[in-house]
């Protein structure tokens, strides 16, 4: 089984006004339906309120992340999957809940890890 990453920046959710309390308990309600099926791993959201950080390999911290890579923010959802193709399901699923197409990816497998 992989572990597949869903996500979505923040400025792809655009909920109009007055559907936010849907989209919440919606969102919720996939969400504990994948905990039900025992696939959930975890989720949530970037905090937009605490600026990231770059930190060096001699403990080095600068404000700001990677001056050349976009924002990391939105939200995600971690979940663990025998096929991509359950994978694709669930995304939409999740689409479908948030209002929002989700980019999904998979976790590189590491033994050591």
């Amino acid at each position: 089984m992989a572990k597949y990453l869903i996500s979505f920046p923040s400025a792809a959710m655009v909920v109009p006004e007055g559907e936010w309390e849907a989209v919440g308990r919606d969102a919720h309600a996939v969400i504990d339906e994948a905990k039900a099926a025992g696939v959930y791993v975890f989720g949530g959201g970037i905090d937009e309120g605490v600026p990231p950080v770059l930190v060096a390999a001699d403990g080095a911290v600068a404000a700001g992340g990677y001056p050349w890579a976009p924002p990391l923010d939105g939200g995600f959802t971690v979940l663990e999957l025998p096929s991509r193709e359950e994978a694709i399901a669930w995304a939409a699923r999740i689409a479908e809940a948030c209002r929002c197409d989700q980019e999904l990816r998979v976790f590189g497998f590491d033994p050591q890890s």
